[in-house]
């Protein structure tokens, strides 16, 4: 892997995360690029109340290196060691895979070609911010590209950046995702990669076309009409008719985190927000949120 290659992570002060521990460096192009991203958007009205609930850190544990030897779609690749890496943290749309009557997203091949172009036979470094491997055993990982005589690639940004991924966090792997969400940001107001397709646009929480979306990933806005509760669950009502109206269903652990993040869900009515998620039927559309990284408040808080 070379000793001599600059990262743009490095290992946290004393007090951080351990010996372990690593962070965005300040010179890193990463950095750099996610704060360009929250610049740009600090200077239009209509995105300066933006931010993402939840964590605001990036704190990851290094991992394993190998080069990477295949690409199994945008957000897939595969060391030379036989480790599958799930890039964590974004979504890149979707190709069949050898399943049976799917159709491939919009803009799925062109994913995998640019995962290709920027990590194929290149040395890589996995770093980890949380959940190390998923249910089939891949390696759920932020991914590094350290090529010969180049410049540092974070793969995760690289494809967010480009619109060619979403953000798409778990409730245990949130590290790094409001980083992340500023460069969707700016891809998403830019018009890059999948934005400008309709299977990418966001939902209006009014729309009765959710109805038809169940199963579908979903970035989904609108205004709280109103909050309920029920036992440790919580309810965020985009509509009058709880029965057919789109609604977002809190979990408790989710409510925990919104509460430490010193937001009371109670407040949240009267807001605009977006979320984003799996819809599912259950008396109407729904959206589960299981962490707050799934929640943007779009109003000044």
């Amino acid at each position: 892997m070379g000793t001599k290659r600059r990262s743009l992570w490095a290992p946290l002060a004393p007090g951080g995360a351990g010996r372990c521990g690593w962070a965005l460096a300040a010179s890193g192009l990463g950095l750099v690029m996610a704060m360009l991203g929250a610049m740009m958007a600090e200077a239009t009205g209509a995105e300066r109340s933006e931010r993402t609930a939840g964590l605001h850190e990036c704190r990851l544990v290094e991992g394993e290196t190998g080069l990477v030897a295949s690409v199994v779609d945008g957000d897939t690749l595969v060391l030379d060691s036989g480790l599958e890496v799930r890039l964590v943290g974004m979504q890149a749309p979707k190709l069949p895979l050898g399943r049976p009557d799917f159709t491939a997203w919009p803009l799925a091949e062109e994913a995998k070609t640019a995962l290709e172009r920027m990590a194929l036979g290149q040395a890589a470094q996995l770093r980890y911010g949380g959940a190390r491997r998923d249910r089939y055993g891949r390696a759920l990982a932020h991914v590094e590209i350290l090529p010969e005589g180049g410049e540092p690639l974070w793969l995760q940004q690289a494809m967010v950046a480009g619109g060619l991924a979403r953000v798409y966090s778990f409730a245990d792997n949130r590290q790094c995702v409001d980083a992340l969400m500023n460069v969707e940001r700016q891809a998403r107001k830019s018009g890059l990669g999948l934005w400008p397709d309709p299977y990418y646009a966001i939902r209006p929480a009014t729309d009765p076309a959710l109805a038809t979306r169940h199963d579908v990933y979903d970035l989904v806005e609108g205004r709280v009409v109103s909050v309920g509760e029920r036992g440790p669950i919580a309810y965020l009502d985009f509509g009058r008719d709880w029965s057919t109206d789109f609604t977002a269903v809190l979990t408790a652990e989710a409510l925990a985190a919104l509460a430490e993040d010193g937001i009371d869900v109670k407040a949240l009515r009267g807001k605009r927000v977006r979320l984003r998620g799996w819809i599912e039927s259950h008396d109407g559309p729904s959206l589960r949120i299981t962490h707050p990284e799934q929640l943007e408040l779009l109003d000044q808080w």
